[in-house]
Formats: C-alpha cells, sequence, structure tokens
C-alpha cells in the first residue's frame, strides 16, 4: 500500500475514534445519588456510566492502535506484519488500517 493512502486510512481512522471519544466525555457520570442501589428503580445511570467507561477504555485502545500504526509508517514498517515480516495484504490494510499481524496471525494470537 502507498503510504499516501496509508496516511488517509489513518487520519480517518484517528479522526473517526477521536469523535467517539469526544461524544463519551461530555457529560461525565451519570449515576450521581448515593442512596440508589444497582438494581433499583431509575437506577439506569449506573448501568450507563459503566457501559460508557468500557467504552471509553475500548476507544483509547484504538487510538493507542493507530498510534502505533502511524509510529510504523513514519518508520517505513507500516503494512509490514510487527510478529513475523511478512507483508499484510491491502485488502486487510483498507479495512482494518491499524493492523499489525495478518490474518492467521491474528487469529493464533487472540486465541492464546
Amino acid at each position: 500500500m502507498d503510504s499516501e493512502r496509508a496516511r488517509e486510512l489513518l487520519a480517518r481512522e484517528r479522526a473517526r475514534v477521536e469523535e467517539a471519544l469526544a461524544a463519551l466525555g461530555g457529560e461525565g457520570p451519570l449515576e450521581g445519588d448515593d442512596r440508589l442501589e444497582p438494581g433499583d428503580e431509575d437506577s439506569e445511570d449506573l448501568y450507563q456510566d459503566e457501559f460508557d467507561e468500557g467504552r471509553r477504555q475500548d476507544l483509547l485502545g484504538e487510538l493507542a492502535a493507530v498510534e502505533r500504526a502511524e509510529a510504523r509508517l513514519k518508520d517505513g514498517t507500516y503494512g509490514v506484519s510487527v510478529e513475523s515480516g511478512e507483508r499484510i495484504p491491502d485488502g486487510r490494510l483498507e479495512a482494518r488500517p491499524t493492523a499489525e499481524r495478518t490474518i492467521e496471525e491474528e487469529e493464533r494470537f487472540r486465541r492464546s
């Protein structure tokens, strides 16, 4: 994949993640009544707070992956597996610009 296309894909991915983070960060915790317990009527805000925090952590992980991919692009190693040094197919990078491994390597990595 040429570096200009990679830059474009990574910029789009960064914008998506940063927008999603900004949308989560606006209000702060919804749950504010110490007298409500999980499961009480009107305690749905606690669930939403926990859901939002989990989503925030996922997005921060995605942002870190974007930063690693940007560093690989700068170093000239973008599109090369961090595990084996094999080329990552352009189709995979189009679908997942932050891919660090080939599909086969990723499957093995996730199972371990």
